[in-house]
């Protein structure tokens, strides 16, 4: 093996500056990886916004099903009332076929 002699000293300047600018460029990276994430993530007032959404849904949900077994329990009865409900039935049916398509 050689030995080594003094004339790596002359490039320290610029391997340094080299190093610099290296670590300048890994830290600017970090911070906008950091930025993106945090943008990403949820905030607490987007959650409490997002659960009041869902929230009123299931009041609404709730509250159309309560209404719509109300007038059924009131259609139940004559024969009338078996026919709309069978041509109820036949346009969900229908609906639902056509959406599956």
């Amino acid at each position: 093996m050689k030995k080594r002699n003094g004339r790596g000293t002359k490039n320290g300047a610029l391997l340094n500056s080299v190093a610099e600018s290296i670590g300048s460029a890994l830290g600017t990276l970090a911070a906008k990886a950091d930025a993106a994430q945090k943008a990403l993530t949820h905030s607490s007032v987007v959650r409490g916004v997002e659960r009041e959404a869902k929230k009123v849904a299931r009041k609404r949900k709730s509250t159309a099903r309560r209404v719509k077994n109300r007038a059924a329990r009131t259609l139940k009865r004559s024969k009338a009332a078996k026919a709309t409900r069978r041509e109820l039935r036949r346009a969900a049916s229908s609906a639902k076929r056509a959406a599956a398509r």
